[in-house]
């Protein structure tokens, strides 16, 4: 495994490669990083690939944006990494957040893709239930007490608590000019965009993930129209993680397909 550092739109940037052979380039999910994606890149890389796994602007060892991005600016910045590393054409597997930035780079530059792989990947604006509708509603009257000067030195702890009952932990571990980019990703429904994308696209899914529902991942396949989808049993919202062969197993059947 190789460490190297490079500036993308002037964004000091931290990625590691593994292997030789056909690129598969791999986009993390919220608060990950390269480190977690390196028993994937060692299995790839012995069976003849070349991964290439960056650290998001504002995550890992890679410095933040500027100012608050949304997806299409990840976007870009991906493009951008390609092409600072001479890719001209390669694979796409993105997790979670990254499978956000995956479907908007397929969606947006689809001459430089082969073949699409999203794992887990948010995107769908999820209907709110009655209990996140309470607690919105709560959280509206909470803005109005916390207003008071009194108590104003307690609404930002209280904010956070309202976005752990949203389960928006990662809202509240975010610092900085992540928190509104946090924000702004999440404000996007992706639906719209995954029905442009013309890519192979084969999306992999825990059976028992808890983060992102298995009806998102029939969405998607319903909406992607060149696709395929894997559910992988046992498993939750980190099959790269969890059951690191399994899922590399797959991979690697789909990419080495010429259907």
């Amino acid at each position: 495994m190789n460490a190297r550092r490079i500036l993308i739109n002037n964004i000091e940037t931290h990625f590691q490669t593994a292997g030789q052979g056909p690129v598969i380039l791999i986009l993390h999910g919220w608060g990950g990083g390269s480190p977690s994606w390196a028993k994937v890149q060692e299995i790839l890389s012995e069976k003849g690939f070349t991964l290439i796994c960056p650290d998001f602007p504002g995550f890992g060892k890679s410095a933040p944006p500027k100012e608050p991005w949304k997806l299409s600016d990840y976007a870009y910045w991906t493009y951008g990494f390609a092409r600072s590393q001479g890719l001209e054409k390669f694979f796409l597997l993105g997790h979670s957040f990254g499978g956000r930035v995956a479907i908007k780079f397929a969606a947006s530059y689809p001459e430089k893709l082969n073949k699409l792989i999203l794992c887990a990947s948010g995107g769908i604006k999820q209907k709110k239930g009655i209990g996140t509708k309470i607690i919105i509603k709560l959280a509206k009257i909470g803005k109005k007490v916390f207003s008071h000067r009194l108590l104003a030195k307690f609404k930002g702890e209280a904010k956070n608590i309202f976005y752990v009952f949203l389960r928006r932990r990662d809202y509240v571990k975010a610092k900085g000019v992540m928190r509104p980019t946090f924000k702004k990703v999440l404000a996007e429904d992706l639906l719209p965009v995954a029905q442009r994308i013309k890519t192979k696209t084969l999306i992999i899914w825990g059976k028992n993930d808890k983060i992102l529902p298995l009806k998102d991942a029939h969405l998607f396949q319903d909406n992607i129209k060149d696709s395929q989808l894997e559910v992988l049993p046992n498993v939750g919202h980190s099959p790269h993680l969890e059951k690191p062969e399994e899922f590399t197993g797959i991979i690697y059947q789909f990419l080495k397909s010429n259907s």
